[in-house]
């Protein structure tokens, strides 16, 4: 599971791009008992949300034209530049270059060579998030790719992850893990193939989803439901993994519940 001992590789932030970010902190708020606190005037509405003073997600005004709102899990990366040029080399595109953050650290972001987009952080005087795999934090990121082999060639070349394969009826799910340290311990997320929708195409777009900790996923779906969101996959039992949902806010950002099974 996710921990603040970030290396290379880790997912070390994630923040939410939103058109309304007041309303996204109040929904949130009502969700997961998420305090926001502004980063102050200079940071254009971008701010953090906090659970016990720590930071757990942070939030911000969608700044590219055409985008939606969504989810965005960053990696951790101790040279961005070089990231950059890997992203590149591997089909993928650099959406925004590397820039200084006020001395907090380095940000890009990028696109990978399926569509689905991503973002590293390299620390300065801000590592990432504090507080992760708590109850209402973030616990584990999970891609959708049409072809889950190629995405992990693309990323193994950017971060050097590794991966395991389980198999369960009907699919394969592959487990990412840094390149550093053991394998298990260092596991993070996975990578699951994108369903077939019904008109033959893909079920959804290729992105990347965080599942929140939630120590009830079928109180917590309540409550997205009573704040405006909608569920995209009802509260379901997951073998050896635990309880988890799908649910998008109100401006219909994706995110996924997660309640572990005790012996993981």
């Amino acid at each position: 599971m996710l921990g603040t001992d970030f290396r290379t590789g880790s997912p070390n932030w994630i923040d939410l791009g939103s058109p309304d970010t007041d309303a996204a902190a109040a929904f949130y708020g009502a969700v997961l008992g998420w305090t926001f606190v502004s980063a102050g005037p200079e940071a254009g509405g971008y701010g953090f949300w906090q659970v016990d003073g720590k930071t757990v997600a942070a939030l911000g005004p969608l700044t590219e034209e055409g985008a939606s709102s969504a989810w965005m899990v960053h990696f951790d990366t101790r040279d961005i530049q070089a990231t950059a040029e890997a992203v590149r080399a591997g089909g993928g595109q650099v959406r925004m270059e590397p820039m200084d953050v006020m001395g907090e650290g380095w940000l890009a972001q990028f696109t990978d060579p399926q569509g689905a987009q991503f973002a590293s952080w390299q620390p300065g005087r801000t590592p990432g998030l504090g507080l992760a795999s708590a109850e209402n934090t973030l616990v584990w990121v999970e891609l959708h790719a049409p072809d889950p082999l190629a995405a992990i060639a693309f990323y193994r070349e950017v971060y050097g992850w590794r991966h395991a394969e389980m198999t369960a009826p009907g699919m394969t799910y592959r487990v990412l893990s840094t390149a550093e340290g053991d394998q298990q311990d260092t596991s993070f997320g996975g990578v699951a193939e994108q369903g077939v929708g019904e008109d033959g195409g893909p079920a959804t777009v290729p992105r990347w989803v965080p599942y929140f900790n939630v120590a009830d996923v079928d109180a917590t779906v309540s409550r997205i439901e009573e704040s405006g969101g909608a569920v995209m996959m009802p509260a379901a039992n997951v073998p050896g993994v635990g309880r988890i949902a799908w649910a998008t806010d109100p401006a219909g950002a994706v995110f996924a519940l997660l309640k572990p099974d005790p012996q993981m």
